[in-house]
């Protein structure tokens, strides 16, 4: 199931997953919150699916009543009743995970989002690629496809690779909102500079594992990262991956180490 606002990364996310050769289901929520903007989302969803010939599932929360009745925030109003549906839905139409398009730039706002609120070592590692529905912790797995790449690339994707559209929600403008306030801020940020933040997020989510003890490829790439950190090299996780395929003779390099993979294991030598 692809959780699908309208925006461009829920329409890249599906468009890529749909070209990848997955079976999907879209699922779009009508909160209500922006008057005729919401049910221009919604219309833009219904035409986007029919072009596509994907399913679609609608819903309609009243969110404010939501806020209200639970006393929380609107935004966290929004995101318990998606979350919650999103599981119905995907456990009615036995899907094997629920697709969001989380990307880059949402793990950097994240990360500098809880810097500025205060955190610990969790609140730094950010959103996984995988992860259980806040909502229904044992239900079906939530999985962020676009994690690996940014904002801009998938903007670039739909209109000069794919010529799709996309709607845009006007509230993102609202600089009184903190995450909006920190995407404003992102923008004086170069595409390095976003996707270093995202990979420091992905070695914290790392050291929690080793932590706790999880042989995950995260804790592998931590460990990896601890061991040749001196050394420079930029793409950990691709030594890392490379090392576990046993992809035999392949070099990596950094301005002073060259690291090659012989007979399983990591050679590293200065330069």
């Amino acid at each position: 199931m692809v959780a699908v606002s309208g925006g461009a990364d829920s329409v890249g996310l599906l468009d890529v997953l749909l070209r990848a050769g997955y079976t999907c289901i879209a699922a779009h929520c009508n909160f209500h919150l922006r008057g005729a903007e919401s049910d221009r989302d919604e219309a833009f969803v219904r035409e986007l699916c029919a072009s596509l010939n994907v399913p679609l599932e609608v819903t309609h929360f009243d969110t404010q009543a939501y806020a209200n009745n639970y006393h929380v925030s609107i935004e966290m109003a929004a995101r318990e009743l998606r979350y919650t549906w999103f599981e119905q839905m995907a456990q009615e139409h036995s899907c094997q995970a629920i697709a969001v398009a989380h990307h880059q730039n949402d793990q950097a706002e994240t990360l500098l989002l809880n810097l500025k609120r205060g955190t610990g070592l969790r609140g730094l590692a950010g959103m996984r690629p995988t992860s259980a529905n806040p909502m229904a912790p044992n239900g079906v797995p939530v999985v962020r496809p676009l994690l690996c790449t940014t904002r801009d690339y998938i903007e670039h994707y739909l209109r000069d690779k794919r010529c799709l559209k996309w709607v845009t929600d006007s509230t993102n403008s609202d600089l009184t909102i903190s995450r909006n306030a920190v995407r404003e801020q992102l923008k004086t940020y170069s595409k390095a500079e976003i996707e270093h933040m995202a990979q420091t997020a992905e070695f914290i989510q790392g050291y929690i594992d080793m932590l706790d003890g999880r042989a995950t490829r995260e804790a592998g790439i931590a460990q990896l990262y601890e061991s040749i950190r001196e050394c420079g090299f930029a793409e950990i996780d691709k030594i890392y991956d490379a090392l576990q395929k046993g992809e035999g003779g392949k070099v990596f390099t950094s301005k002073t180490h060259k690291a090659t993979i012989k007979k399983g294991k990591l050679c590293v030598t200065s330069v």
